[in-house]
């Protein structure tokens, strides 16, 4: 007869930019816990022969298998005796529907507890031309229904900020020509930040370790049908941005190779996409509007993330670690679903 299962806490996007911070912290939270001390960590993967699979297979608290998360059934839940859930989606135009297939699936399977990533929370409404912060919405809306209300199902939304490393990416990608050439000339330092409004923008590992405080805790009923607005500890204009690049390049950046509210990344986007629609995809470009009207600021935190984990890495921080490789590559489409960057 096989042996069951233990209680099992499923990690989707184990792998990705928050899973990270998720992995790094929730096994130490577990070992000294009173209520999940056996608990097993399962984390999903796309490729076991990935680098960052290969760092998980590293780590013995953490259980790997590849296997696409859409493809997860009741039956498998239930198998594998999954109590909780951490999933932190693609952005894909097929996000609804394939999430949306998981919590109903969890819903049947008895899952206590799912704590998912969503989008900056001005975003995060029906109406909102940006097409992914729609499906957030939809799904928060699908988790506040009548028929999941009935259900012991607890849940949490984490609506964070701008990730920093793809927010920087352009300073730290001016940072290395520079260091390449030894001149500003043919130089462009193209920013989604405004040059005034400033931005509260979170480094993607601080949002995986508060998810990490959640999924260890023992009475989830206090975070149930929360939305937690998560943002970095500063704001920082896009004016600031240009400074920091100047400290580190050791003169000031000229005026003229700086543009502010630059969203041609997007464009890149559209020319990788083969099988979305353009026009659909096109509209991550409006992203940055909220930010840009100062609705993104350090002040809007959730009071729930500042007590419980709260974010310390300064966008200073994270820029220089870009610019030294200690992200591994995360800066610009990073933390990629195939085909699609990842933003949020």
């Amino acid at each position: 007869m096989q042996t069951p299962n233990p209680p099992t806490i499923l990690l989707i996007g184990a792998t990705g930019n928050t899973g990270r911070g998720v992995t790094t912290t929730l096994p130490s939270l577990l070992r000294t816990s009173t209520n999940h001390s056996t608990h097993r960590i399962l984390a999903l993967t796309r490729s076991l022969t990935s680098a960052a699979s290969q760092s998980l297979l590293a780590n013995p608290a953490i259980q790997v298998l590849e296997h696409p998360w859409p493809e997860l059934t009741t039956s498998w839940l239930r198998t594998h005796n999954v109590t909780r859930i951490f999933i932190a989606p693609h952005i894909n135009t097929t996000l609804f529907a394939e999430e949306s297939a998981l919590l109903i699936a969890a819903l049947h399977a008895d899952v206590e507890y799912i704590v998912r990533v969503s989008t900056s929370a001005p975003n995060v409404r029906p109406d909102s031309p940006v097409y992914y912060a729609r499906m957030h919405w939809a799904i928060e809306n699908m988790l506040c229904s009548k028929a999941f209300a009935r259900s012991r199902m607890h849940w949490t939304s984490l609506q964070p900020n701008a990730f920093a490393p793809f927010f920087l990416s352009a300073a730290a990608g001016y940072i290395n020509e520079f260091r390449s050439t030894g001149s500003q000339d043919s130089l462009a330092l193209r920013l989604m930040a405004a040059e005034d409004v400033g931005s509260a923008i979170i480094d993607p590992g601080e949002v995986g370790v508060f998810a990490a405080h959640l999924l260890a805790c023992p009475e989830t009923a206090v975070h149930h049908g929360k939305k937690y607005v998560f943002n970095g500890p500063v704001d920082i204009t896009g004016k600031e941005i240009v400074g920091l690049v100047g400290e580190v390049i050791g003169e000031a950046v000229r005026k003229e190779n700086v543009v502010y509210q630059d969203m041609s990344v997007v464009d890149e986007v559209i020319l990788a996409m083969t099988s979305e629609s353009r026009n659909v995809v096109g509209s991550i470009r409006y992203a940055m509007e909220a930010s840009w009207r100062g609705e993104c600021r350090v002040e809007t935190t959730s009071p729930e993330v500042r007590e419980i984990a709260p974010a310390r890495k300064t966008p200073g921080e994270v820029l220089r670690e870009l610019v030294d490789g200690e992200e591994n590559g995360r800066a610009g489409g990073l933390g990629k679903a195939p085909g699609m960057p990842s933003l949020y």
